[in-house]
């Protein structure tokens, strides 16, 4: 076993879970400085007396000190109990697992657009002698980056589905139908991937205009290559290397920039939850809707850098250096 790399991954496994109790010291404290009243969310806007409001918070262990409350929540998901949502009366976990499937359905195709689209527009431009092409598509990079995704999620329904009624602009398929519609599924990914489009695209077309100005690039065509080869075997692999990591930390913001779509879609995912929760104060459901988002994105960096590791020759080398030294 390679015991440069497995020092490697438990670096990275501890600096991650270090991480992750961090971010749950971080918003178990703010939200329980926020104000709302879990009581009250508990009973809806039903007034209640100072008696049974003190019986509920003792029921529930709300009454406990601020640190047996962190240790009990703490211990609670070390056994995958998130808590129990006053408001919706069941447990976290189920309200999670309920809405987890519609966010990836919006998610992943929006994260699998924007980099196979910024690949190839990012490319061309950098590619093409045509300054007009280059030019237009830098504008588009720079114009999409630039708009607000609420916004553009509103302007095509203004377009699409106000205007020229092609398209659905609430939810996720008709009320005769039941499951995820297609139609339904357009407009919010698109306002959800344009942003990382541009942003991803501008990436590509830095990386692929410097690669292309390297030595061993002029070396390729003193070989006779053809600019399409040298694309290929070239240009497009070393220009993946940041691209990878910038894939990577896209899903971060794909994850955040989708509560605001959802809202704007009426799309029944954690987006939403998250949204109305923090509205009825539901303090345990932000908290575990926070959490799962967490451990997605660092689960997904630690993956990007070990496809990084192995994408690239230099780690590889290093690696193998420090397998040497340690024989």
């Amino acid at each position: 076993m390679n015991i440069a790399w497995a020092m490697h991954a438990l670096r990275v496994l501890l600096s991650s879970l270090l991480l992750i109790l961090v971010v749950i010291i971080i918003m178990f404290t703010l939200l329980e400085l926020a104000p709302g009243d879990p009581v009250q969310s508990l009973v809806g806007q039903v007034p209640v007396s100072e008696a049974f409001r003190a019986e509920m918070a003792a029921t529930y262990g709300l009454d406990r000190p601020l640190p047996e409350r962190f240790l009990s929540y703490v211990g609670n998901l070390l056994t995958g109990n998130l808590g129990y949502s006053y408001a919706n009366r069941q447990p976290v976990v189920d309200l999670i697992v309920a809405r987890l499937g519609n966010t990836l359905v919006l998610t992943l195709p929006s994260l699998v657009i924007s980099s196979c689209g910024a690949i190839v527009l990012g490319a061309f431009a950098a590619r093409t002698r045509s300054r007009a092409a280059d030019g237009t598509v830098s504008f588009l990079a720079v114009a999409g980056f630039s708009l607000p995704g609420f916004w553009l999620a509103l302007l095509l329904i203004m377009f699409f589905s106000v205007n020229l009624g092609w398209l659905p602009a609430q939810g996720m398929s008709s009320f005769a139908s039941s499951g995820i519609s297609p139609t339904h599924l357009i407009l919010p990914v698109i306002a959800l991937s344009a942003s990382e489009l541009a942003f991803k695209t501008r990436i590509m077309r830095s990386t692929m205009i410097e690669v292309l100005g390297q030595d061993y690039i002029d070396t390729a065509r003193s070989k006779g290559l053809s600019p399409f080869q040298i694309l290929r075997r070239h240009g497009l692999l070393n220009s993946m290397l940041p691209m990878v990591s910038v894939i990577g930390f896209s899903l971060g913001y794909t994850i955040a920039g989708a509560v605001t779509i959802e809202k704007v879609f009426g799309w029944p995912g954690m987006g939403s939850l998250l949204y109305s929760s923090i509205q009825t104060g539901d303090n345990l459901v932000v908290m575990g809707i926070l959490l799962v988002l967490t451990i997605t994105i660092v689960i997904v960096n630690i993956l990007t850098d070990i496809v990084y590791g192995l994408v690239d020759p230099r780690i590889r080398a290093r690696m193998r250096t420090r397998r040497g030294a340690d024989a």
